[in-house]
C-alpha cells in the first residue's frame, strides 16, 4: 500500500465528504431554525439529481460548454428550492403548532409521496447525466489517475461553506437565522416575521439539498432510492457536527468521508455500521456533537399532551375493546385472525414505545433493536437450545431487556435529537451484527422453522394467546405509568432541573424506563417470530422503527387504545389498500399527511380532545 494509493483514497474521501456536506448543510440550517427533523431532505436531494439529469442534457443541446452545464446545475437547485417552499407553505406551515414528532411524521409522508411522483414524472429507469464539459479527462496524481470532476467536488464543499458563512454573518437574513438557531422564542417576541423566515430557510435548505443531488449526475445515475441512501448519512453529519452548526457539519463530513474511504480497507465488513459507530463514539464523548447545544425535541413540547388522571370511561372502554377482540374468533376466518394477531403484536410494540415518548419524553429512532432482539432471542433459543415456545419467548424477552439496559446506560446521558440518533446508531449496530454473523444468525437469510408449540399452532389459539399477553402487558405498563415511577418520569420530562432539585435520580429512572420498554418490545418480537415462523435482519432495520413510531403517532400518544388503532390503520393502508394500486407509496404518504392535518394529536388523542371540548 504505497503513498500514491493512500493519497488517492484520501482524495476519494474528501470528494464524498464535500458532496455529503453540501446536502447536510441544508438539513443543519433547517433544523436550527424550524426544529423540524426533516426526513424529506433526502427526497429533495433525489429531485435535484433527477432534475439535473433531465435538464442539463437539453440545455447542452443548444449550447455546449461549461457555462451551460453549471447554469443547468444551479437552475436544478433553484427548482428544488422552490419545491421546498411549496412544501413549507402547503404543509409545514399548517402544522408548526403541532407537536414536533407529528411534523416529523408529515415529512415522512412527503418522502413516500415524492418516491412515486418522481417515478411518474421521470420514469422507473435510472437516468445517467452528462459528463461535465472540460472535466472529462482524468488528471495524474503521484503516478495514478484521478477523475478531474472529483477535484471540482472537493473544492465545492469549502466554497459552499464560505458562501453560507458570508450569508449568515453579513446579511440580515443570516443574522435572523443565527438568532433563531439560538433562541427562536426571542425572535418571535421581537416581532420578526417567523413565517417568512421559515420559508426562506426552507428554500435555502432545499436549494442546498438539490445542489448536492445535481452535482452527482456526472458520477452516478439518478435513481429511485437515492433519498434513503443519503438521508441517514446526512443526519449523522448533522448530529455529529452539532445540530444547527454549519462548521460542525463540515468537520463531521470530512471525518465520515475519510473513515469510509479507509475503513473499508481496514475493516471490510464494517461498511454497514462504520458511520453509526462514529456517531455513537462522538455522542458518548460529546453529548451534543462537536459544536452543538442542548436541544429538546422530547418532553411535552414534543408530544404536546399533558399528564392527566385516567378516567373511569377510559378503563371501561379498554375493557370493552378487549371483550370485542376476544369475540373475534366467532366471526373471523383464519386470515382475519392472522391479520388481527399481527395488529395486536405491533400494538404491543408501539405501546412499549409509549412509555418512552409519551411518559418519559425520550424519543427513540431505534426501537426496532429491542423488537428484533426479542425475535432473534426466541429463534436462537429454538435453533441452538431446542427450547419450546413457552421458554423461548421469555429467553427473547431477557435478551431484549439486557440489550435495552446496555443501550440505555449510554443514551440516558443524552437528550432530544441526540438521544434519538444514539438509539438509531445502536439499532444499526445490532442490525449489522445480525446481518454479518452468518454462522449464528443466518445472515440475510435469517432463521427459519420457529413454530409455536402444538397446543398453540392453530390460528384461533395463537390469536387468543397473543391477545392475552398483549392485554396483560399493556395493563401492566398502564400500572407502571400511573405509579410513582411514572410520575417521576413525567416530572423529568417536563423539567429536568426541577426534578433533580426535589431529589429524583433522573438517569436511573430513564434507564429503568428503557429497560422496561425494551423488554416489552422484545416480548412483542418473540411472539411475532413464532407467528411468522422465521426471523431476518429486517426486523432490526430502520423501517421497523419507523413503523412503531408511525403507529404510535397515528393512534395518539398517551392513549390506551391509540397504539392499537394506529397499528390497525397502518396495517389496513399497507396490506389491504396498497396492493390495489402500483402507487402504494403515494396513497400511504397522502394518507399519513391527511391524518396529521386532520388529527394533529393522533386519531384517538384528537377525538378525545374534541369530546372534552364539547363536554
Amino acid at each position: 500500500m504505497d503513498l500514491s494509493f493512500l493519497a488517492i483514497q484520501a482524495l476519494n474521501g474528501l470528494s464524498s465528504a464535500s458532496s455529503l456536506f453540501i446536502t447536510a448543510c441544508g438539513l443543519t440550517l433547517v433544523f436550527g431554525v424550524t426544529r423540524i427533523v426533516n426526513f424529506a431532505h433526502g427526497s429533495l436531494y433525489m429531485i435535484g439529481a433527477y432534475t439535473a439529469a433531465t435538464l442539463v442534457p437539453r440545455l447542452l443541446e443548444f449550447s455546449f460548454g461549461p457555462v451551460t452545464f453549471w447554469a443547468g446545475i444551479l437552475a436544478s437547485a433553484i427548482v428544488v428550492g422552490l419545491i421546498g417552499v411549496l412544501i413549507e407553505v402547503l404543509l409545514l406551515r399548517r402544522i408548526y403548532g403541532a407537536p414536533e414528532l407529528f411534523q416529523l411524521l408529515a415529512t415522512f409522508g412527503v418522502v413516500l409521496v415524492v418516491q412515486d411522483v418522481t417515478i411518474l414524472i421521470f420514469g422507473p429507469e435510472d437516468i445517467l447525466g452528462p459528463r461535465a464539459p472540460g472535466l472529462r479527462a482524468p488528471v495524474e496524481i503521484l503516478g495514478r489517475r484521478f477523475p478531474s470532476y472529483e477535484l471540482v467536488l472537493i473544492a465545492a464543499g469549502p466554497v459552499v461553506l464560505g458562501l453560507v458563512w458570508l450569508l449568515l454573518r453579513r446579511t440580515r437574513f443570516g443574522v435572523l437565522v443565527r438568532a433563531a438557531t439560538q433562541d427562536r422564542e426571542m425572535i418571535a417576541a421581537l416581532g420578526v416575521n417567523q413565517a417568512l423566515l421559515f420559508t426562506g430557510t426552507l428554500f435555502l435548505g432545499a436549494f442546498l439539498a438539490g445542489l448536492g443531488g445535481a452535482l452527482q449526475i456526472p458520477r452516478v445515475s439518478a435513481h429511485a432510492g437515492m433519498d434513503l441512501s443519503i438521508i441517514a448519512e446526512a443526519f449523522v453529519v448533522t448530529v455529529v457536527g452539532g445540530m444547527g452548526s454549519v462548521p460542525g457539519a463540515f468537520l463531521a463530513a470530512i471525518l465520515i468521508g475519510q473513515l469510509q474511504a479507509f475503513g473499508i480497507l481496514i475493516f471490510p465488513k464494517s461498511t454497514l455500521v462504520v458511520v453509526f459507530l462514529l456517531m455513537a463514539v462522538v455522542l458518548a464523548v460529546r453529548p451534543y456533537g462537536f459544536f452543538g447545544r442542548p436541544e429538546a425535541i422530547g418532553g411535552t413540547h414534543a408530544v404536546g399532551v399533558a399528564s392527566r388522571e385516567r378516567s373511569p370511561f377510559a378503563t371501561l372502554a379498554a375493557l370493552a375493546v378487549i371483550g370485542v377482540l376476544a369475540a373475534l374468533p366467532l366471526i373471523g376466518d383464519a386470515y382475519v385472525l392472522k391479520v388481527a394477531t399481527e395488529i395486536l403484536i405491533f400494538a404491543l410494540f408501539a405501546f412499549s414505545l409509549q412509555l418512552l415518548i409519551g411518559v418519559g419524553g425520550l424519543v427513540s429512532f431505534g426501537h426496532a433493536a429491542f423488537f428484533g432482539l426479542g425475535a432473534y432471542g426466541s429463534a436462537l433459543a429454538v435453533k441452538w437450545l431446542a427450547l419450546p415456545m413457552e421458554t423461548a419467548i421469555p429467553a427473547g424477552l431477557l435478551l431484549a431487556a439486557l440489550g435495552a439496559a446496555l443501550i440505555g446506560a449510554f443514551v440516558v446521558r443524552l437528550s432530544g435529537i441526540y438521544l434519538a440518533m444514539m438509539t438509531l446508531a445502536a439499532a444499526q449496530i445490532v442490525f449489522a451484527v445480525a446481518f454479518q454473523w452468518v454462522d449464528v444468525t443466518g445472515g440475510d437469510n435469517g432463521i427459519v422453522g420457529v413454530w409455536p408449540s402444538a397446543w398453540a399452532s392453530g390460528p384461533i389459539t395463537y390469536y387468543l394467546f397473543t391477545l392475552a399477553i398483549t392485554a396483560a402487558v399493556i395493563l401492566l405498563l398502564m400500572r407502571v405509568i400511573d405509579a410513582p415511577f411514572g410520575y417521576a418520569l413525567r416530572a423529568a420530562r417536563d423539567s429536568t432541573a426541577r426534578a433533580e432539585a426535589i431529589g429524583l435520580h433522573i438517569r436511573r429512572h430513564r434507564w429503568l424506563a428503557f429497560t422496561i420498554s425494551g423488554a416489552a418490545a422484545g416480548l412483542a418480537g418473540g411472539i411475532y417470530a413464532f407467528s411468522r415462523g422465521s426471523v431476518d435482519p429486517t426486523l432490526l432495520g430502520i423501517p421497523t422503527s419507523v413503523d412503531a413510531l408511525t403507529m404510535l403517532l397515528i393512534g395518539g400518544i398517551q392513549t390506551v387504545t391509540g397504539p392499537l388503532v394506529g397499528a390497525g390503520v397502518l396495517h389496513v393502508l399497507r396490506d389491504q389498500i396498497m396492493p390495489l394500486t402500483s402507487l402504494w407509496r403515494l396513497v400511504l404518504g397522502l394518507s399519513i399527511i391527511a391524518i396529521v392535518l386532520v388529527f394533529p394529536r393522533g386519531i384517538v388523542g384528537t377525538l378525545r380532545a374534541w369530546r372534552e371540548e364539547r363536554a
